[in-house]
């Protein structure tokens, strides 16, 4: 009984250990690793916090336009005894709302008590009033007013358009790192076979030295020929493991032990137009970017031009007054309208020189004049990179031909010295030679056909087509979700 129920702890716990070490292998298609990239990469996330930010200032900057409400109370006395003098106690209590308009306008409402009293005699003053104060050429309009807020909206336009180009990068990088996975694993089976073949013809060549056909020498060149293949074999088991790794870190796959890829890398030839290309080129995330950032310095430039102008402000306010002994007397006087008062002026103001706000300009036209010419050499340098992918996309497919001529080649030649070999016309070390010309020749051609790959990923994001070709959006609603995401 006690044997048994040991042997049935054993199983137990074999079979536990087997189920935690094991973990899963994971067939991954290209859809499906570029999807997983765009969600879970974690530069990817990072760069999205950026537009959310930027969504704060927006609000922040926003609130310039909330009313504002202001108390104020105060109590003293005044003690001092000068002659015929006696205690004056002091009360006041005052509010006011006050808000901002776009055109510039700063409006407050106002209600205003006042107490003052004496041992023979009290006395209350109140004010209800309105007042308005308009810049009429400085710092007046919607874009002087809401400088800070279009600035900001511009800037998250710009991270967007950031967000999109480092998308791009990612998913860019993520076809490659995919494709070569797929090369690695294809290169590991080259040198599985050539490892084989190497160990079937040191079997053979053992018995053909037994049988006095070869002399021994020819075994130390077929036993060298295995351990070299082996050597290969585990390097490129290694370059395997290794490159798995960088896929997963890519998609953030931390619970996959291996990756399966089942997408082949095209061979079709990509027949596209130049000029669209460079069109489609010129619309790019980051020359967009750019844009935007000229954008808001040709704001800049004209709030600051505008505030070269003068403060010339028109400022006025009406209200009523009441006064009395009490304060309902006080207040019965207020609301009967007999007491009303009002006032407008003009307020001038101008500094001698003017420095600040001229250099100010001077700055912002300065920084419009340097973006634009990085924008114009963007779109120059774009255009070029168009014609230099396509060059590579042309010279890519070209090598996918020479490649399998010369893998066919390869082949035909192994097959005629084996022939040779046989017959003695040719030595083991012959055989291997000519073996290890076409396991090179077929990772050629792996590396040509994956190089052609990567020259039309790389085409795609030149042209700034990759999100799209991919079926990737970015939209501004994401980062106003990240936003009101956090509490």
């Amino acid at each position: 009984m006690k044997h048994h129920v040991f042997s049935l702890l054993m199983l137990i716990i074999f079979m536990s250990g087997n189920a935690f070490a094991a973990e899963p292998t994971r067939s991954l298609s290209m859809s499906e690793a570029i999807a997983t990239a765009a969600e879970k990469n974690l530069e990817v996330r990072a760069d999205r916090y950026t537009p959310a930010q930027y969504e704060a200032d927006i609000r922040h900057n926003q609130s310039l336009y909330d009313p504002v409400l202001n108390l104020q109370t105060s109590y003293g006395a005044d003690a001092t005894k000068w002659s015929g003098s006696s205690d004056i106690d002091q009360f006041n209590l005052n509010s006011s709302i006050t808000k901002t308009f776009w055109t510039g306008a700063t409006t407050a409402l106002s209600f205003s008590n006042a107490y003052s009293g004496t041992s023979s005699s009290d006395r209350w003053q109140s004010k209800l009033g309105a007042s308005i104060t308009q810049p009429i050429l400085k710092n007046s309009g919607r874009e002087a007013t809401e400088l800070t807020i279009t600035s900001s909206r511009l800037a998250k336009f710009a991270s967007l358009e950031k967000l999109k180009s480092n998308l791009i990068t990612t998913i860019a990088q993520v076809k490659n790192e995919y494709y070569k996975l797929h090369t690695v694993r294809e290169q590991l089976q080259v040198k599985k076979v050539s490892l084989a073949l190497a160990q079937k013809i040191l079997s053979e060549t053992k018995t053909r030295v037994a049988a006095g056909v070869l002399p021994a020498m020819e075994i130390l060149n077929a036993e060298f020929g295995a351990v070299s293949r082996e050597k290969e074999v585990i390097d490129a088991e290694k370059a395997v493991k290794d490159q798995v790794d960088v896929v997963k870190l890519l998609l953030q796959l931390d619970s996959v032990s291996d990756i399966q890829t089942t997408d082949l890398p095209t061979r079709e030839k990509l027949v596209v137009s130049e000029q669209n290309a460079i069109s489609k080129a010129l619309l790019r995330p980051d020359i967009r970017e750019q844009k935007r950032n000229l954008e808001s310095s040709d704001l800049q430039t004209r709030v600051t031009s505008n505030r070269l102008r003068p403060d010339l402000s028109l400022i006025a306010s009406a209200g009523i007054t009441g006064d009395g002994n009490s304060y309902q007397k006080n207040f019965e006087t207020m609301t009967t309208f007999d007491h009303p008062v009002w006032s407008i002026g003009i307020n001038l103001s101008y500094p001698f020189g003017n420095n600040a706000a001229e250099n100010d300009y001077r700055k912002s036209r300065l920084k419009s004049e340097q973006l634009a010419l990085q924008i114009k050499s963007l779109e120059e340098n774009a255009a070029n990179e168009v014609r230099a992918s396509l060059r590579s996309v042309e010279t890519g497919y070209k090598q996918l031909e020479v490649a399998d001529r010369g893998r066919t080649f390869a082949e035909e030649r192994l097959r005629a010295f084996m022939r040779k070999n046989e017959v003695g016309l040719a030595t083991t070390k012959d055989v291997l030679d000519v073996e290890n010309d076409l396991a090179t020749a077929k990772i050629n051609q792996l590396t040509a056909v994956v190089a052609y790959n990567n020259s039309i990923t790389n085409f795609w994001k030149v042209t700034g087509e990759l999100l799209e070709r991919e079926g990737i959006t970015v939209v501004e609603g994401d980062s106003d979700k990240l936003y009101t995401s956090i509490r």
